[in-house]
């Protein structure tokens, strides 16, 4: 790897940090006709599907920086991925961020895309894939840059940092090289312990907030008590605030659910400053969130009610929100992810009882059947590792894996080099892809170094030195 000088480098930041936090992303909405189904050449249906362009910054023969999208609307990642933004001028770059079949606007049969499976076979990752090399090839040729002189990166973050790796290594020809922050691609099974992601969770909440793991511990128990009677959940549901009354065990375990998901959430996007991903939070949000919980001199439902005040910043932070829904609470595509962990994302979760969580083991037969019943699919818990080579991926070149230290994720992620140009960054004391996120004064030093890093790595992929009269750097 690399050696930088730090000091050099948090001086270069800070010197042009004014100028990159006054960029505001701007882009042209445009649809393209895509293939439904890449893979079968007698159906040639297609759909329309959204992606997003700016060629402010565009210079001939300059790259193409390709975001490949992930579970929710593209919009969404547009404006959250400030890294593209800020280093497009120096490389003179074309911004393309595609958004993935079934999410956003991009759905193949609209409303009832999900409905039967006729309908939803569609949605795969290996069908995303395909779409973004076609937007791809489609851009080149509206840019004329068909030249193999015009490369393409691909970005991504999460899920989307899983197809931004894959892109690289199954279509090699048209990706140069990926930036793959946070992306789990081992968070599969026989490949990840199914207990690792709760672990890291817990180890971020007693970190932030020593006590707070303990405290969250308590209140599983405390809800199923009060949960057992009638008269219990009408307390939950008035102190909850919930949009539909709790009225069954399965209530309640819904319940139980929407909150392990958000203390995954909050360990995720635990950045070090204000921001509004997945909810408008504060800094810090882990560390505001525990600082009302105590166990101290409290009563049962004493204890529930600083959860319901803990728990307020994340789904009622800016206080608009008339009640709790359990459906829809953040700004990802949910049923369509849904779907997708009942197909081929199969990340086993579970959990010993040693952590803040819940005792919980992985039942497939049970998942398959509720997948079943749902959506008439059962998952193949092998397909990620047959089609992307599992751990067997010594071969893979110009990608680099980051993954924030305390990104629950990156437990499945890839945290050592691969090969000389597959290269695992590590980044203690981060979270979720902070380092594609915009530039802040607050982001640590470890995040400015990488940000360097990584226009070094993509200079290199470039061959920097072919486009270094062509395009003018700033």
């Amino acid at each position: 790897m690399h050696s930088f000088n730090l000091a050099l480098i948090i001086l270069f930041v800070n010197f042009n940090l004014c100028l990159l936090l006054t960029i505001v992303p701007k882009y042209n909405v445009n649809y393209a006709d895509i293939k439904l189904d890449h893979f079968n050449f007698i159906n040639n249906n297609t759909f329309k599907l959204r992606y997003l362009i700016n060629d402010t910054f565009w210079k001939p023969n300059g790259p193409i920086f390709f975001y490949a999208g992930n579970e929710g609307d593209i919009t969404l990642f547009a404006e959250n991925t400030g890294y593209m933004w800020e280093i497009a001028p120096e490389f003179g770059a074309l911004i393309v961020f595609a958004e993935h079949r079934y999410y956003g606007t991009s759905l193949p049969f609209g409303n009832k895309s999900l409905t039967e499976p006729k309908y939803s076979g569609y949605l795969s990752s290996s069908q995303a894939l395909a779409d973004y090399v076609d937007i791809i090839g489609i851009i080149r040729h509206k840019y004329n840059a068909t030249s193999d002189r015009v490369k393409v990166i691909a970005f991504g973050g999460s899920y989307g940092g899983m197809l931004a790796a894959w892109m690289r290594m199954k279509y090699s020809s048209v990706i140069t090289g990926s930036i793959a922050a946070s992306a789990p691609i081992w968070q599969f099974t026989g490949m990840t312990s199914c207990t690792t992601y709760n672990r890291i969770v817990t180890s971020v909440f007693a970190q932030e907030s020593p006590g707070c793991d303990k405290f969250i511990k308590k209140t599983w128990s405390l809800i199923d008590n009060i949960g057992s009677t009638d008269a219990g959940k009408s307390w939950l549901t008035n102190q909850f605030k919930t949009c539909k009354p709790l009225k069954t065990a399965n209530d309640i375990k819904n319940l139980k659910d929407w909150l392990t998901d958000l203390y995954g959430n909050l360990a995720m996007i635990n950045y070090p400053y204000e921001a509004n991903f997945l909810a408008p939070l504060p800094a810090y949000p882990v560390k505001a969130v525990c600082n009302h919980f105590s166990l101290m001199n409290s009563t049962s439902k004493d204890i529930l009610k600083k959860l319901f005040n803990g728990i307020s910043l994340y789904f009622n932070g800016t206080g608009t929100a008339k009640c709790l829904s359990f459906i829809d609470s953040d700004k990802l595509g949910d049923e369509s992810w849904d779907y997708q962990t009942c197909t081929e994302m199969v990340m086993p979760m579970c959990d010993n009882g040693d952590t803040m969580f819940e005792k919980k083991i992985w039942n497939i037969q049970e998942i398959s059947d509720d997948c079943y019943k749902k959506y008439k699919v059962r998952p193949q818990e092998n397909l990620v590792r047959d089609i992307y080579g599992g751990k067997n991926i010594n071969w893979a070149t110009n990608i680099i894996f980051s993954n924030g230290l305390l990104d629950p994720w990156s437990g499945g992620g890839v945290t050592y080099n691969l090969s000389e140009s597959a290269i695992a960054v590590l980044i203690p004391g981060v979270a979720h892809h902070l380092d594609l996120r915009f530039s802040n004064p607050n982001d640590p030093d470890e995040i400015k170094q990488v940000r360097i890093y990584y226009k070094d790595i993509i200079k290199s992929w470039i061959h920097w030195t072919v486009y270094e009269h062509e395009v003018k750097i700033i």
